[in-house]
């Protein structure tokens, strides 16, 4: 193939966002474009290769299986390419290490961290690979990782960071008092529960826990995110499922309440990670040592 016959290294960057991130606004945010422009430049680059790569049907887009193989195939190529272009630009003694966490725990728990991380380590930058998929650590050359789950996970050197700890919320006044029993009953009238569907499980876990039977789900409203369950609810459209850091501040400035309770653990976890048999760089490992003392305080 003639390097003129070879689609742009823009469409493919986009392709492998989506393909990390699983939906396009999280895509574009990544790469700092608009939703819009990452899907011109993924049509643009199907009709070139004149194969479908992205599935637009009914709910999230997804690769298609062409598009997972394609990535598949260029994802290590794009790697190499970022590598060896930061490795000529000039240094400034500084050395970045590359973190990949869940967008809203980036945002709750990280971000407003950060500005202590600067400060005690100037010479350490920060690249947050922001995903709630589970990416190659090796493969992708990224030192750490923020996973979420029960663990272990194959190939992954895991360590224990923050329990998973969870109540239901809701705006105040939208449960009545005493609130009513969580089970199988029906809840009031105009109050339904709302799920995230990356743990569609969260609600019969919350009920095991605890000794209760499950609250029935036929009436629920399902998001695709933690951050989407609890704005629903905060705007009075049901009771979720809250999980901490997310709704500490809301339930802090009384923007939720907890009807039911402290929140409590769920049986999952956060987890530092890093990949087997890949020594973490002196850089990297001071960051894991911060991230271990900030989850303690």
């Amino acid at each position: 193939m003639a390097m003129r016959d070879l689609p742009s290294l823009r469409a493919l960057m986009m392709l492998r966002a989506l393909g990390e991130h699983g939906r396009m606004v999280d895509a574009a945010a990544s790469l700092g474009v608009t939703e819009s422009a990452v899907s011109h430049q993924l049509r643009q680059l199907e009709d070139r290769l004149r194969v479908r790569l992205v599935d637009r049907g009914a709910g999230p887009l997804t690769l298609t299986d062409e598009g997972l193989r394609y990535l598949a195939r260029i994802g290590p190529a794009l790697s190499e390419i970022e590598a060896a272009t930061a490795a000529l630009q000039p240094g400034d003694g500084r050395k970045t290490v590359r973190l990949t966490l869940p967008p809203s725990f980036a945002a709750t728990w990280l971000i407003p961290r950060l500005p202590r991380f600067e400060a005690a380590h100037p010479e350490i930058g920060l690249d947050l690979v922001l995903t709630t998929q589970p990416l190659d650590l090796a493969r992708e050359r990224i030192e750490l990782a923020i996973r979420y789950g029960r663990g272990p996970w194959p190939g992954l050197v895991s360590r224990h960071l923050l329990d998973d700890r969870a109540t239901p919320v809701a705006a105040p006044g939208r449960l009545p008092e005493p609130p009513p029993p969580l089970g199988p009953a029906p809840l009031p009238a105009g109050l339904r529960l709302l799920v995230n569907r990356a743990i569609p499980a969260e609600w019969e876990e919350w009920a095991r826990a605890r000794g209760v039977a499950p609250p029935a789900l036929d009436e629920a409203l399902w998001f695709d995110t933690q951050e989407q369950v609890v704005q629903v609810a905060e705007a009075g459209h049901g009771l979720a499922l809250g999980r901490t850091p997310y709704i500490d501040a809301r339930l802090a400035e009384g923007r939720l309440v907890a009807p039911y309770g402290a929140a409590g653990p769920t049986g999952a976890a956060y987890y530092l990670c890093h990949a087997e048999g890949v020594a973490p760089v002196a850089a990297a490992l001071r960051l894991a040592d911060w991230l271990l003392s900030e989850a303690q305080t």
